[in-house]
């Protein structure tokens, strides 16, 4: 992946973050669009491209916040990937409503475009209530 220069993409995605970043934060239209759209995973640097390769699983990588909570980082589009891990050489394209199906247990927020004036936190549960979608993608 090139490092593209940083400008901010149209999407269904970003439309959707900045209706919930606006103030309804549990917009069901908002929160559809964004289940139904695809978010780049960045492959943590200790998995093996075979591992990166394997369309079963999505190795997840795992940032620790300011306040000691960790958080997988997603994103809507590659300048938003680039804005805030420049050195990502690898990712992954995943439907959001499909990682959310798979959520892990425990207290694991999820992150969309963290660096952003859209960007949005979710709660462990708050994914697996707000974004899981009980459909084949």
């Amino acid at each position: 992946m090139e490092t593209p220069t940083r400008h901010h993409t149209d999407t269904p995605a970003r439309r959707a973050l900045e209706a919930l970043a606006g103030g309804d934060n549990e917009d069901p239209a908002a929160l559809d669009v964004l289940a139904r759209s695809e978010v780049l995973v960045p492959v943590p640097d200790d998995v093996s491209d075979l591992e990166a390769g394997d369309p079963s699983t999505v190795a997840l990588p795992v940032l620790e916040q300011p306040d000691g909570r960790e958080a997988v980082p997603v994103f809507t589009s590659e300048p938003e990937l680039a804005g805030l891990l420049p050195a990502v050489s690898r990712y992954r394209l995943v439907p959001l409503g499909a990682l959310a199906d798979q959520w892990p247990a425990g207290d694991l927020s999820l992150t969309i475009d963290a660096a952003s004036p859209h960007g949005l936190t979710i709660t462990s549960d708050g994914v697996r209530t707000l974004l899981a979608r009980p459909y084949e993608y």
